[in-house]
């Protein structure tokens, strides 16, 4: 038994057979174990060096291995290599008794993927950042394991306006989507409730916009309040750190700045960016619980000269790689989802404007708010994505779709010719609770178990090859409002955050017949690896003590959830 109690091996290698996520192929070779020792060294090849900073930095350590540069030919060395012949993030990771440890991959990021495959097949004192066991020698017994990614996009969304997470555990997080081989952080920083990213030429977006006197405790129908300030940003280097950091382990940083709606945050700040003729937008500060605020942009030219000076910081901090295999970091994305019209129906000026540009209503004038920053990011040579409301009044030009209620958004987006990402709420929102007992701190929404996630299916079967084809990947969504910490966030993403990874990796068979026994067989070897990181994950019993929230009321839903 593990020190947790969840019965992985404590330390020692691992089979390749039980890596997640599950690699394609894996062959046993033969011969004895292929040992890494103080005398291992590294050559590392051209266009590997990202990979070998990272064993260097992050591997090394936790085995006391120096990893000191040598010669591709030296005896039981690890070797890094770049070969074209591969998929860009595809690997080949060859491990011969007397012959070391060859790491090749379609390009720097499938070496970087080959990386993290060897630091499973390690053990889990792989994954500490020092060495327990300080001169023991690792073995991994002799294999080939060939593996390469079913979808592009492999996501993981990151609210941190709704609670905020200071620098160092976003690279954490970082560095536990590299270990799970997800590629893209959807970055969600701004909000109703916070404004996170600091703009220089607005200093009040951050001065006024990112702190609340007090944060709703629970639902947004519990009773309870904490009446501690809240609050937090990152600075314009702290954004250039993080993005340079998910940079070298081959992740893609897509920052989300909402409009028009969920925008509270920037209106408490500029209370001219509201709609002033219908309510004293003096009047409003951060907003301090929880649901669809009515509160939205005002369709005005000196909102849309606001939010273009936003962006033009937002472009500098989060510069398009045009050398990334994904080009996912061209991508901005602008929310536009939850936005009621209310305001807009009551509005003079926004009904002159419906008016003025000769449009059918209120979500044709959410259309064209969406069309100008599409346009706006298309003539600086960067592709906006939003929720699937933008689909409402007709498709912006060129945008791409992240699909949330359920499935439909993204069939209709993919068949009118638009790159789709898959995250339906039902499957593979991670703040929903994970089961039905009592003791699930601040139940939010329908369970969702481990299984459950484990059968998700990223693309409809509905759409043709072709419109199949525009399904980028998929991605599991982390939202904050009843997670106060980075404990609690740790508690809703993982152990299911694992299994969303190989859904987005492996390619898997139907959802029926997955083979979910063996994935938590494979789970057993994971937990511990997890323990080493110091993650708080959800044991497979329940709950501990000290993550329950007891009397904390939630939102429980009964029944079949909409949808799929």
């Amino acid at each position: 038994m593990s020190s947790d109690g969840t019965g992985g091996p404590a330390s020692g290698p691992t089979s390749a057979h039980d890596v997640i996520p599950r690699p394609r192929a894996v062959e046993r070779l033969p011969g004895g174990d292929v040992l890494l020792d103080r005398h291992t060294a590294l050559y590392a090849g051209p266009g590997t060096d990202t990979t070998e900073r990272w064993l260097r930095a992050v591997l090394g350590p936790a085995l006391g291995l120096p990893l000191r540069p040598g010669p591709r030919d030296a005896r039981d060395a690890v070797r890094l290599h770049v070969d074209g012949t591969l998929e860009p993030e595809a690997y080949r990771l060859s491990a011969v008794a007397g012959g070391g440890v060859d790491i090749r991959g379609g390009g720097a990021a499938g070496v970087f993927r080959g990386a993290q495959t060897l630091r499973q097949l390690l053990g889990p004192d792989a994954f500490r950042r020092a060495p327990v066991r300080p001169g023991a020698p690792r073995g991994i017994a002799p294999r080939t394991v060939e593996d390469a990614p079913r979808f592009r996009w492999r996501g993981l969304l990151l609210d941190v306006a709704r609670h905020f997470m200071p620098k160092d555990g976003v690279l954490r997080y970082l560095d536990l989507m590299a270990a799970h081989k997800l590629n893209v952080l959807h970055f969600h920083l701004t909000d109703d409730q916070g404004w996170r990213i600091e703009i220089t030429r607005y200093p009040r977006l951050t001065g006024i916009g990112s702190w609340r006197p007090r944060t709703k405790f629970g639902h947004r129908a519990s009773p309870l309040w904490d009446d501690r300030p809240h609050g937090g940003f990152y600075t314009q280097d702290d954004i250039r750190e993080i993005v340079a950091y998910a940079a070298e382990r081959h992740i893609a940083v897509v920052p989300e700045i909402d409009v028009p709606g969920h925008s509270q945050a920037a209106v408490a700040a500029y209370p001219e960016l509201g709609n002033t003729d219908v309510i004293d937008t003096t009047a409003l500060s951060v907003w301090d619980t929880w649901g669809i605020n009515p509160n939205v942009l005002a369709p005005t030219d000196n909102t849309l000269r606001f939010y273009e000076g936003v962006f033009e910081e937002v472009l500098d901090l989060f510069p398009a790689d045009a050398t990334e295999f994904s080009s996912f970091s061209s991508f901005v994305h602008i929310g536009g989802d939850e936005c009621p019209k209310d305001q807009w129906r009551r509005s003079p000026a926004a009904q002159a404007r419906i008016e003025e540009l000769g449009l059918a209503g209120e979500d044709a004038l959410q259309a064209w708010f969406v069309r100008h920053f599409d346009t706006w990011l298309a003539a600086r040579g960067r592709r906006l994505i939003g929720w699937d409301e933008i689909l409402e009044g007709g498709l912006a030009d060129g945008a791409a779709v992240s699909s949330w209620r359920g499935y439909a958004g993204g069939i209709a987006a993919a068949r009118a010719g638009h790159d789709v990402v898959m995250c339906p709420e039902q499957q593979v929102y991670l703040d929903h609770r994970q089961d039905g007992g009592p003791d699930e701190p601040v139940p939010i929404g329908y369970v969702r178990t481990l299984e459950d996630v484990y059968r998700f299916e990223p693309v409809p079967p509905e759409l043709t090859p072709e419109e199949a084809g525009r399904v980028l990947g998929t991605q599991a969504n982390l939202w904050t409002e009843a997670m106060e910490d980075t404990a609690r966030v740790d508690y809703q993403a993982f152990p299911r955050l694992a299994a969303f990874a190989e859904v987005a990796w492996s390619r898997l068979p139907a959802p029926a017949e997955r083979d979910f026994a063996d994935f938590e067989r494979r789970m057993g070897a994971h937990y511990p690896r997890l323990d080493a990181l110091g993650v708080a994950y959800r044991p497979p019993d329940g709950p501990r003590p000290w993550q329950r929230r007891p009397g904390v009321p939630g939102r429980p839903l009964d029944g079949p959830p909409p949808g799929r």
